[in-house]
């Protein structure tokens, strides 16, 4: 069965369509690696500046993840003696050094009074032992105040598929500030949690650090897949047609 000219005519305007979304994927992912070569060079530059004093509580409603996001800064507080919170973790963009286990969150009291959010560090657990969470964290809250350095972070709210939290084991599968303080009794909480950098305690545990971006950059590969899959369906559909016109 020979095709006809309004089927020729359909398959070339199909065969457009796709060529056109092929290439717009390429080009979109071109946009991506655009942005997000600036996104990593703004964060590597925000990392690499010397600490500044913690904003004030009157400023805090003005902060915002895109000026304020891994800004480092240094202050004092003291870690309240309020259960903690644990975040699973399997493994970190920004913390290239821990693989599976938690992030210890902790309340800590300002000396203005105000409380902020502290992800203490790493705790190495991969079977979510909360007896060994609990010794890990213990040694922390002493009632005396800390020096501490670290990165301001904003917090991120559970997806669709995040599982719930784990209320007897405190575990969250999401740095969700909020929820943590409304379940755990931390009264009202900063907007932003702090990353810890330093101190480090002396068991190593849990463990803070210094951040450092690798967020994942396949955009070109992807780019160069999606404009092969053009120039494909452009070859294919050339051939088809050199053939059709032959066979007239």
């Amino acid at each position: 069965m020979t095709n006809t000219p309004s089927h020729q005519k359909g398959l070339g305007v199909f065969t457009l369509v796709m060529i056109a979304v092929l290439i717009g994927l390429g080009v979109w992912q071109l946009q991506r690696r655009t942005e997000k070569h600036a996104l990593i060079a703004v964060l590597s530059e925000r990392l690499a500046e010397k600490p500044s004093a913690l904003p004030n509580p009157s400023d805090w409603a003005a902060l915002s993840p895109d000026k304020d996001e891994f800004r480092r800064v240094s202050f004092s507080a003291t870690y309240e003696s309020r259960p903690d919170a644990m975040v699973y973790t399997f493994a970190s963009a920004v913390r290239p050094d821990v693989g599976v286990g938690t992030w210890a969150f902790l309340p800590a009291r300002l000396p203005d009074g105000g409380t902020v959010v502290i992800n203490a560090g790493f705790v190495p657990n991969t079977v979510q032992d909360r007896s060994q969470q609990d010794r890990a964290v213990s040694p922390l809250v002493t009632g005396q105040p800390v020096a501490m350095t670290g990165y301001l972070r904003f917090p991120e709210k559970a997806g669709l598929l995040t599982p719930s939290p784990t209320r007897d084991k405190r575990l969250w599968f999401s740095r969700d500030i909020g929820a943590m303080a409304q379940t755990l009794g931390w009264e009202n909480v900063a907007p932003f949690y702090i990353d810890l950098e330093t101190p480090v305690p002396a068991s190593g545990i849990p463990k803070p650090g210094p951040l450092d971006v690798h967020l994942k950059d396949d955009h070109l590969q992807y780019a160069i897949t999606w404009f092969g899959l053009a120039a494909a369906v452009m070859f294919a559909f050339g051939v088809w047609w050199r053939n059709q016109r032959r066979s007239i």
